[in-house]
């Protein structure tokens, strides 16, 4: 949900890294209990050390709702900053550190995208009645709005295969926004493939289908991706192997369908964080996924070793610093207060409600 940006002004630049932690320190001190400060596992390790929770994107949302603070601070990317606010109540200010850092794929599904969509899907098939969307949480406002009005559920990584079981009984198809690979994954392994899943390519007249594919598929899934993810690919788990044969490879299913094939596990941010801490000790593993959180995965299990697959970070959770923090909680309730338009906020919490009741 786009938003004014507003730039770290230059008093809050070149602090002294211990200066601003004793400054962040004294804030929480001061605020106590209405002070929450929330952390994405992909964001540095100078932020997260200051936040109360860190966790996947839905996680903390849900500690947003559940917490008596009054303040929420959100450090992770925009569209997480905006489920917090669907979530908490209207008495508590949900505030994002660094505007800036967005989503692109997030951002891949807009509005007027996704309503075209729609509408080209009803004439191909005569009517959109047999059709829910689906859209993963990694979305903005908007498309959880949209999908709420058509009578659609939210998902997340962790409980995509649930969510896709409580769509499809419910109608003939189902439309998946934005991530094409999640939604490829998760419908392969509920036994869809070939003609049954197609991708709605959205610079294409009818995504790139004729009518009669759009009748015969049971999925569809929209054309849009994460980099951070997308980046590995199955010749680094053949040079992972080459080089030591006893290696484990875990993924996340935001990677391309061969890649998830070719690893000995695929799962959520929290699936691997799971995985990891289970395998015994001596163990050898290379981590798909971000940064920040396999490196972070490392030094908690020094019994193991834990490296990334191979480098891959997202720019937009880089961009969040302790500098943003430390302005935000000097300038408290004044600047990047997150809002929602208060139409979009009631159909987008229908969306996250129904998830909740699967």
């Amino acid at each position: 949900m786009a938003r004014p940006r507003q730039s770290l002004p230059d008093e809050w630049l070149g602090l002294d890294p211990q200066d601003m932690a004793e400054r962040i320190r004294a804030h929480r001190g001061r605020l106590g209990d209405d002070l929450l400060i929330l952390g994405h596992h992909y964001q540095k390790d100078e932020v997260i050390e200051h936040a109360d929770h860190s966790g996947d994107s839905y996680g903390l949302a849900q500690v947003a709702a559940q917490s008596r603070a009054r303040w929420i601070v959100f450090c992770g990317v925009e569209f997480m900053a905006d489920s917090a606010r669907l979530l908490a109540r209207d008495d508590q200010v949900v505030i994002h550190p660094d505007t800036s850092a967005g989503c692109p794929m997030a951002d891949m599904a807009e509005r007027t995208g996704t309503e075209r969509a729609w509408r080209e899907l009803g004439e191909a098939l005569g009517g959109t009645q047999g059709v829910l969307p689906v859209t993963y949480v990694n979305s903005d406002v908007e498309t959880k709005a949209f999908t709420g009005r058509h009578g659609g559920i939210v998902c997340t990584s962790s409980n995509a295969a649930r969510v896709f079981d409580w769509a499809l009984g419910r109608a003939d198809k189902l439309f998946f926004f934005p991530d094409e690979h999640l939604g490829r994954n998760t419908a392969f392994a509920k036994g869809f493939h070939g003609p049954d899943v197609l991708l709605w390519n959205p610079a294409l007249p009818m995504g790139g289908h004729d009518p009669a594919e759009l009748q015969r598929a049971r999925v569809l899934l929209w054309k849009g991706f994460c980099h951070v993810h997308t980046h590995f690919n199955t010749a680094m788990i053949q040079q992972a192997r080459e080089a030591d044969p006893d290696v484990k490879v875990v993924v996340h299913p935001e990677c391309e369908r061969q890649v998830v094939a070719a690893a000995d596990a695929a799962g959520s941010t929290a699936f691997i964080i799971d995985w990891c801490a289970a395998q015994p000790a001596g163990s050898r593993i290379r981590v798909g996924t971000e940064l920040n959180l396999v490196q972070r995965l490392g030094r908690r299990h020094g019994d193991k070793e834990i490296l990334p697959l191979d480098r891959s970070l997202c720019p937009n959770m880089w961009k969040i610093s302790p500098n943003d923090l430390l302005w935000v909680l000097d300038r408290l309730g004044e600047v990047n207060v997150v809002e929602v338009d208060a139409e979009l906020r009631q159909d987008a919490r229908v969306a996250l409600e129904r998830m909740l009741a699967v």
